[in-house]
């Protein structure tokens, strides 16, 4: 069901800095920065030959990113993101398997302009998931 990794996303209490790393130490390409309001963050992607890497800073006061960093204060790996091709017919897979879907269950807008889920860390390994349709 799912396919290639596309990224994994890590929150990073300074996004500038955290940009800098990737572009001037490793070398890397690295998007503008990109405020998204609507799921609390601002996002910069980190661009690999095979994946990305996201870099996710809050943005207000009620982001979940915010609540991540005060728990984690240098940061983290918040999440991984897979593709699949049909997110409605994963999640009906998944919910049919016992997994938890996080929110109201319905696919939202993501960074990518895609629709995305994430699942519940509880039924993964510790490890939050989001799945994305490509």
């Amino acid at each position: 069901m799912i396919g290639r990794l596309n990224h994994v996303a890590i929150a990073v209490p300074d996004l500038a800095a955290a940009s800098a790393v990737y572009r001037d130490t490793l070398g890397a390409k690295v998007t503008d920065a990109v405020d998204m309001p609507e799921h609390g963050v601002t996002t910069v992607f980190v661009e690999l030959p095979n994946t990305k890497i996201e870099l996710l800073h809050p943005l207000g006061d009620k982001s979940p990113i915010a609540k991540f960093l005060e728990k984690n204060k240098s940061g983290g790996i918040h999440h991984v993101c897979y593709e699949v091709e049909d997110i409605l017919s994963a999640r009906d897979k998944l919910k049919g398997e016992g997994a938890t879907i996080l929110g109201d269950g319905e696919p939202r807008i993501g960074a990518h302009g895609k629709p995305v889920l994430f699942l519940s860390p509880k039924d993964f390994c510790g490890t939050l998931v989001e799945i994305e349709q490509i």
